[in-house]
């Protein structure tokens, strides 16, 4: 451990002597500030926090992850290059023990770096409310909706695999089943997965007069004290001349009112007029959740609506209440930001231990990027008739399903919309991103640079 830790402190000193680290380092301490007092959003606190702590968090990841990836291989290219791996590998220092040690004193070395901004971002976070003029009603919105860390939860979705299996069969008996989608097994499922998705989008939609009720369990808000969110989102049928949609919403236990008892939760209902396709909430006491963590939602679609009123099966109805505080979410979100950085280091060394430096920074972007996009080029190639979809099933799909999913868990899509990121999702999350993905990338790294030809032997 003794060699592996001098080989890390070595690695420091020679990241700090490059002049790329210096510049990531002075662009950060720089724009970071002034992002804070700079960015506007749209205009409201609210919005000036929101887009501050998005663009300040997804730039210090994005500069991390590319002094990560250049300096990763960089030190361990360049040591092979200029020939000073001979001078270490001769004294007892195994190469096993070289390589742990590069990659040790890169983690160390983000690790520092990401607590530094991790500091900045979140002083400037919560001190920006002292700079801004704002109104009361502003400061209790941004206490409310992001100063917090709150649970998510979305109604189960209803189970339609008979539905889609009967329509299916109706559909192949009328001839009505595209050309080649019988036949071949991924676009089949592909086109039955499209087909559920319409009757899905059925049952979130609501003719006039008609009524939409969701169901939810293990509802735990901290106090009964609190209020609950609602958040939704819905789109019509036809466009509207005002844009707005009239609505009556009922919440808390509905399961009252099939039952001969009294009433033992309040059940609260409001009228309201909204305008589709945008997301809006609204917030009731956390006494319409009954002891059993049960609470019911019900939305009615009132005669004043000339139009259907259709909920997105994604985002189209949830409830939020508050279940943690923002430091401790904000901690754990700099945790998954160091996880996917260990992951990044990890690659680098693995591409640093066979490649030259072009090369192995251009697989390291290569895989880079597709990690960040990986839900869309997924969802690029999920075409029920298409050929390239079964060539994607089988060959792309894999590769891409071995890759952090950086664009779906990244601490901005946590922090903007103080989104809960509970201690069990982050330790799913570490667990395979370290045990599942960084470490055969380091086992492989120590075997391929064990048997790699340092130097040539000439008699």
């Amino acid at each position: 451990m003794r060699s592996i830790w001098a080989v890390a402190i070595n690695t420091i000193r020679q990241v700090i002597r490059l002049k790329i680290a210096a510049v990531f380092v002075l662009l950060l301490l720089i724009l970071l500030p002034v992002m804070g007092f700079k960015m506007t959003g749209d205009g409201t606190l609210m919005g000036r926090i929101q887009a501050f702590v998005s663009y300040g968090m997804s730039l210090t990841v994005l500069l991390l992850s590319l002094l990560t990836i250049f300096a990763a291989v960089y030190v361990l290219t360049s040591d092979v290059r200029d020939k000073q791996v001979y001078t270490v590998l001769t004294k007892p220092i195994r190469r096993f023990q070289f390589v742990l040690g590069k990659l040790l004193g890169i983690i160390l070395l983000d690790a520092c770096l990401l607590a530094l901004f991790s500091v900045v971002v979140y002083s400037i976070t919560i001190t920006m409310p002292r700079f801004v003029h704002a109104d009361q009603e502003q400061l209790d919105q941004v206490h409310n909706e992001f100063y917090t860390a709150r649970a998510s939860l979305k109604p189960e979705e209803p189970e339609v695999a008979a539905e889609v299996e009967k329509k299916y069969e109706q559909l192949k008996r009328n001839l009505e089943v595209p050309a080649g989608v019988d036949e071949d097994p991924v676009a089949r499922r592909n086109y039955k997965k499209e087909l559920a998705s319409r009757i899905k989008l059925r049952k979130q939609a609501a003719a006039v007069g008609e009524e939409l009720e969701w169901e939810f369990t293990n509802v735990k808000p901290l106090s009964p004290e609190q209020n609950l969110f609602v958040r939704f989102k819905y789109d019509v049928s036809r466009t509207l001349f005002d844009f707005q949609v009239y609505s009556r919403w009922v919440i808390g236990d509905l399961r009252q009112f099939q039952m001969p008892s009294p009433l033992n939760t309040p059940i609260y209902s409001l009228d309201r007029k909204d305008t589709p396709r945008t997301a809006h909430e609204f917030q009731v006491p956390a006494d319409a959740v009954a002891q059993d963590g049960y609470l019911g939602l019900a939305f009615l679609n009132v005669p004043l609506n000339p139009m259907i009123v259709i909920f997105p099966l994604e985002d189209g109805i949830e409830v939020l209440y508050k279940a943690d505080t923002f430091t401790a979410n904000f901690f754990r979100a700099v945790l998954l930001v160091f996880f996917q950085l260990v992951f990044l280091a990890a690659l680098a060394v693995f591409a640093g231990s066979f490649l030259s430096f072009p090369v192995a920074i251009l697989l390291c972007l290569a895989i880079f990027t597709m990690a960040n996009m990986s839900g869309f080029i997924g969802e690029s190639f999920d075409f029920p008739t298409s050929k390239i979809s079964w060539i994607y099933e089988y060959s792309l799909k894999p590769f891409i399903n071995m890759l952090p999913e950086l664009d779906r868990y990244n601490a901005s899509r946590y922090l903007v919309p103080a989104r809960l990121l509970s201690w069990e999702m982050l330790g799913w999350l570490g667990f395979t991103t370290l045990f599942f993905r960084t470490l055969p990338l380091i086992i492989l790294s120590l075997v391929i640079f064990a048997y790699r030809e340092i130097a040539k032997v000439i008699v």
